[in-house]
């Protein structure tokens, strides 16, 4: 669930409604002095113009009738235009960022939906019930979306590279851990520990790249960045079935080993270290925000099991409704705020928000119980589970580029609504087909519906984000759009495993099916309502208006000067 982002401390981005232009490199050239009259008057010679004013007095030198002659430049000199020295360093230093940070995104990214495939095996394997496959899941989500605005700011305050590096080595040895997991409640926690070390790899990657490009490249590094982090996401499913059915459910976890060992000396050694602001961190709204999604998905979890009106459920809600109730107040009254809270009085960006938040309730929670389906239900192994899901997952691979265009051409807000709309009704088709015995053939078309769906979303999301503040926010704009997107694939499998609970189970297909479609049902409500939601979004030009002529209050304190 954690799909590529937009940069969280970046001071310059082009969105789709802020237009930044990069002024082209001019060589320096040497003035030529002119002689200039020293004017008569005054004790020095000096005079005054018409106005009372004193004039400045410039000695020259004589002038020459010969024109002034400039040494010749040598090509490969250092410091000279169309240098060789300094742009062989630049590009290198551009080359190493984006193979360590892409491989660091294609890490932590692979790791959240390659688990997806390999759930019935751990299930069987480590003998768990519904509760311990969310939360294998959940784990992971949950503390990614709570740790990710506090590792950007740390990030900022003790050293990108450094941080970047520490979350490297905390997801290395955490996948290690889970590997190892004797039980259901050790995978739980390393996927804990996993999540947080993707909450440091996530942002700080993306501004560690971003500063080591030229400008004039950063759009391009960009792209490959974020392709880099597609491509995990599509191929995740296929690589969970394959690594599951070629050796064991451990090696999915095994992999990310030798990849983080590699890595860590290699970030150290090639990627520059860079700091921000030392603003205090905000550990009382991280403790705050935690303990309230923690108690809000405990409840769902256990909802069906204990029963909602049991003490230990309604406890969980209550303690849970009164920490994020209590997080708002701490947020709009801190000084260093780990969430923006006073952003959200603007339409744009509470619209996108809530809207990728119902997109990712609906879209995750449906995909949680669908790839079981395709094992428990239809008899597929792993890969072969992994394979049939890719006409949801990998067609976004292939229409990124033209949905990339068609948002230059006419804004986010269509895309953004039509990928809503057509989400919901590939999720409303399944549910509708959906039995022990659906031949795939069947599930193929609303599985495309499906992904068209997911990438007229994801592609333009970003800048319709961006293009809802003023440029000086936009890193916290996108790590507030991030965090929300993770919470929503939280809480939607939370929720719809309530729903599927509550009406099926583990005890036969028929019974998994009775469960699933349900689910399924709801999701598709929930991504439908989100449709309904984003038509609140402003159009491109509205938001232009906005952002370039409303303040947002009591934010002076993020928007540094930006030097011209």
């Amino acid at each position: 669930m954690n799909h590529p982002a937009t940069p969280l401390f970046l001071t310059r981005r082009v969105s789709d409604h802020s237009q930044l232009r990069e002024w082209p490199e001019i060589p320096f050239r040497r003035p030529t002095l002119h002689p200039v009259r020293r004017r008569r008057g005054g004790p020095n010679g000096g005079g005054h113009d018409g106005g009372g004013n004193d004039t400045a007095v410039v000695d020259a030198a004589p002038a020459s009738t010969t024109p002034p002659t400039t040494p010749p430049v040598d090509p490969t000199a250092p410091g000279s235009a169309g240098v060789s020295g300094p742009s062989v360093a630049a590009r290198s230093r551009a080359v190493w960022a984006v193979v360590i940070t892409g491989m660091a995104l294609f890490m932590a990214s692979l790791d959240n939906l390659v688990v997806s495939t390999a759930l019935p095996v751990i299930r069987v394997h480590l003998h768990a019930g519904l509760s311990g496959l969310e939360w294998t899941v959940n784990a992971y989500t949950l503390t990614f979306a709570v740790f990710l605005l506090t590792a950007a700011a740390m990030g900022e305050r003790f050293g990108r590279r450094r941080i970047f590096v520490a979350g490297i080595a905390l997801f290395t040895a955490s996948s290690a851990v889970a590997a190892l997991a004797p039980s259901i409640g050790v995978l739980i926690a390393a996927r804990a520990l996993q999540g947080a070390g993707g909450a440091m790899i996530m942002p700080l990657s993306l501004t560690l790249l971003s500063a080591a490009v030229r400008p004039e490249r950063r759009n391009a590094a960009l792209g490959i960045w974020g392709a880099i982090g597609g491509t995990a996401i599509a191929i995740g499913p296929l690589v969970g079935g394959a690594v599951t059915s070629g050796w064991s459910w451990q090696y999915i976890f095994w992999l990310n080993v030798p990849v983080g060992i590699v890595l860590v000396p290699l970030a150290r050694w090639r990627l520059a270290e860079s700091r921000g602001s030392a603003a205090p961190l905000d550990l009382t709204g991280v403790g705050l925000v935690s303990v309230g999604l923690f108690g809000v998905v405990l409840g769902l979890v256990r909802g069906n099991a204990h029963g909602w009106t049991s003490p230990s459920v309604l406890a969980s809600f209550v303690v849970g409704a009164v920490a994020l109730t209590a997080f708002v107040a701490w947020e709009l009254r801190t000084a260093h705020p780990m969430l923006e809270i006073r952003l959200f009085a603007r339409r744009g960006f509470a619209t996108v928000n809530v809207t990728a938040m119902l997109f990712s309730f609906g879209m995750f929670g449906a995909i949680f119980f669908l790839t079981q389906f395709l094992q428990t239900v239809q008899g597929y192994s792993p890969l072969s589970a992994g394979i049939r899901i890719l006409p949801w997952t990998a067609i976004t691979m292939v229409l990124a580029p033209f949905v990339g265009l068609l948002a230059e051409r006419w804004g986010g807000k269509p895309l953004v609504v039509t990928g809503l709309g057509l989400q919901a009704i590939g999720l409303a088709w399944l549910a509708s087909i959906l039995t022990p015995g659906t031949p795939y053939a069947d599930l193929i078309a609303p599985f495309v519906v499906c992904g068209v769906g997911m990438t007229l979303f994801f592609v333009p999301l970003a800048s319709v984000v961006l293009g809802t503040v003023p440029t000086a926010l936009e890193g916290v704009a996108s790590g507030t759009n991030a965090a929300f997107r993770e919470l929503g694939g939280v809480l939607g499998i939370a929720a719809l495993g309530a729903v599927f609970s509550s009406q099926g189970g583990y005890a036969s297909p028929q019974n998994y099916v009775s469960g699933l479609v349900p689910a399924v049902a709801v999701g598709a409500a929930v991504v439908g309502i989100g449709a309904l939601t984003a038509l609140a979004l402003p159009s491109r030009r509205r938001l232009r208006l906005e952002v370039d002529s409303a303040q947002v209050p009591n934010l002076s304190r993020l928007v540094e000067p930006v030097a011209v």
